[in-house]
């Protein structure tokens, strides 16, 4: 029965049903197919109800029938052509920092060659106590 819509074939039909997930779709007056929210259009669809509307004709590819169930699997997106792929754009730079990106007592300590974990963990501790401090004195306030 449902045979008579091919895998691969390109049918019209017309939208009867928005659901989140997808669309169904009326290929003739007995059967109708669904259009998986994935299937609707190139790129990523979050909201179904901004591609169609009941009652839309649209083209649709037979992805899939099951003869069993009579299910018949559609979509929109495999109709029309693909988009190019657009260049990705290079990221903005970022503002540089006045200091050139460094915490004053990494600059400091430019000259000196390895720090130890010891070194370190005294700046951190030190950069930590003067944050606390700071916090501290906003609370008072």
């Amino acid at each position: 029965m449902s045979s008579q819509y091919e895998v691969g074939s390109i049918v019209e039909g017309k939208v009867t049903g928005i659901k989140p997930f997808g669309a169904f779709v009326a290929l003739d007056d007995q059967k109708q197919g669904l259009v998986h929210i994935s299937h609707v259009a190139h790129g990523f669809v979050k909201e179904i109800n901004d591609h169609l509307s009941v009652g839309d004709e649209v083209k649709v590819k037979v992805l899939s029938v099951d003869e069993e169930s009579g299910k018949i699997s559609l979509s929109i997106r495999e109709t029309q052509p693909k988009p190019e792929r657009q260049e990705r754009s290079e990221r903005p730079e970022r503002p540089k920092r006045a200091n050139g990106g460094k915490r004053q007592e990494q600059q400091s300590n430019q000259g000196q060659g390895f720090n130890t974990l010891e070194e370190k963990l005294k700046v951190w501790l030190k950069e930590s106590n003067e944050i606390q401090a700071d916090l501290n004195k906003r609370i008072k306030k």
